[in-house]
């Protein structure tokens, strides 16, 4: 017999999940794998992670440090990050009551705005952004409202934002250095950010996993740091840029006591507890001298430099970043229809993968013009990928012909 249709049939698929799709980031990395692209478009190191850090793993598993930790955290690395805190930003925090670990700093954004933002609640979000936010919005039930950054300084209307501020503003995200323009948001700019929380008590939710990526003489600045914005400021950070270890997924968050006890009851139902021997040996990297984030940044300078000169030969303009390891590129005079195309074409017929522009702003056609390289791999890979796109021009030329 043939089955009737159920009376009053709906949707098996939440309405907030009908709202975004995939990871955009995520699907090149596996375009790239299936035509053996070189991978530009991921933000992962392809080189390997701190040989003491590795050691401090085994040593974990072997001392069998294997089963939950405390929820919010394994108290030695809640201790070791309240010490790099204070040492790197000033910043004197309680480890018992303003800390809480989780699976990655995208847990910990979304542990953010599960704990503090209620559905019909306004979130602002600075476009082009990091594509989980406006998921995590949705998430959350919460309405997101763009403010542009505007290149090639990626700097954003004062006025702008301004009027985004209202009644129903909750919170709003910074993501400092950037992802993907690399802008690094400087005093002047975080200072009407807090000034405006504080006029309409309104959260911050600051994501500042690049804090130690940084070029040309920039300095990185922690909101929390400012003027009345330490009991609304959510600092989120994680092991996996500064250590190369995205794997790990071992994220922070700081905060006030207040904010403390809500997030850790979501995060303690969302995921219960990030991975106790990885927490054990993240302490160990948190006590990392300043030489170790020295040797960083001039491993990142020189990495910078190389896909810069490798774009520039290829004849493909871009905006220099002053943080993050990611070159937004321009791709407008390239004569395609959107950089989806163009994306595709540098995977399957060049060889190298890249994020289309389009995956960072909430109107796709926004992005048409940008597609994002990474440059946290080898000497080796960059050089690889400059070969290819050496041949960058010919294969335009064939597209045409």
């Amino acid at each position: 017999m043939t089955a009737l249709p159920a009376a009053n049939a709906r949707s098996k698929i939440s309405q907030k999940a009908a709202k975004f799709s995939e990871s955009v980031i995520r699907e090149m990395s596996r375009l790239a794998v299936r035509h053996k692209a070189i991978n530009l478009a991921q933000g992962f190191p392809d080189f390997a992670a701190p040989q003491e850090l590795k050691d401090a793993a085994s040593r974990a598993v072997q001392e069998d440090v294997n089963q939950y930790a405390i929820t919010w955290g394994d108290k030695l690395f809640r201790d070791a990050l309240a010490d790099k805190t204070k040492k790197t930003l000033g910043m004197e925090i309680d480890p018992e009551t303003q800390i809480t670990v989780t699976c990655g700093a995208t847990e910990a954004m979304v542990a953010a705005m599960l704990a503090t933002v209620d559905p019909g609640d306004e979130v602002i979000i600075f476009e082009p952004y990091y594509e989980n936010y406006g998921p995590d919005a949705i998430l959350a039930g919460a309405i997101p409202k763009f403010v542009t950054l505007k290149p090639p300084h990626w700097n954003f209307d004062p006025d702008e934002l301004r009027k985004a501020f209202t009644n129903k503003t909750k919170a709003i995200i910074i993501n400092t250095p950037n992802n993907p323009t690399g802008k690094v948001f400087n005093r002047e700019e975080l200072t009407l950010i807090a000034e405006l929380c504080q006029k309409w008590d309104v959260l911050a939710f600051t994501d500042e996993i690049y804090e130690h990526i940084l070029y040309d003489g920039a300095d990185h600045l922690a909101l929390a740091t400012l003027p009345g914005m330490a009991d609304r400021t959510v600092t989120i950070n994680g092991l996996s840029k500064t250590y190369s270890v995205t794997g790990w997924r071992i994220g922070t968050m700081i905060a006030s006591p207040e904010l403390t006890g809500a997030i850790r009851k979501v995060h303690d139902f969302l995921t219960v507890g990030a991975a106790a021997p990885l927490q054990r040996a993240g302490a160990t990297a948190l006590r990392f001298p300043d030489s170790y984030y020295d040797t960083l940044g001039a491993l990142y300078t020189e990495r910078r430099t190389m896909l810069m000169e490798i774009l520039t030969a290829a004849g493909i303009p871009f905006h220099v970043p002053k943080g993050a390891y990611y070159i937004l590129a321009d791709i407008s005079k390239l004569g395609f229809e959107s950089d989806v195309a163009f994306t595709r074409f540098l995977i399957e017929t060049v060889g190298v993968a890249c994020v289309p522009g389009s995956s960072f702003f909430s109107r796709p056609e926004l992005g048409h013009g940008f597609v994002r390289f990474c440059f946290c791999k080898k000497p080796e890979t960059l050089q690889a990928a400059a070969e290819r796109l050496g041949q960058l021009h010919h294969h335009l030329q064939n597209r045409k012909g």
